[in-house]
């Protein structure tokens, strides 16, 4: 599962481990967070609620 950052906006965190991932296309864990995202893994806004799957596929769309 993953959250996205409420203090940058080009992070998103790993929650079994606080991870912080940069949306950089050459960072293996961003790839695979993408990956995740596409085969249904859960999101949360940075208020810990759950993001839709359309809203994921839609912030998909938008990611480098």
């Amino acid at each position: 599962m993953y959250k996205l950052s409420i203090i940058f906006d080009t992070v998103v965190i790993r929650t079994k481990d606080n991870a912080f991932i940069p949306f950089a296309p050459d960072n293996t864990d961003y790839q695979r967070f993408k990956t995740d995202l596409a085969n249904g893994v859960q999101l949360n806004d940075a208020d810990g609620n759950p993001i839709t799957a359309d809203q994921i596929t839609q912030f998909l769309s938008t990611l480098p």
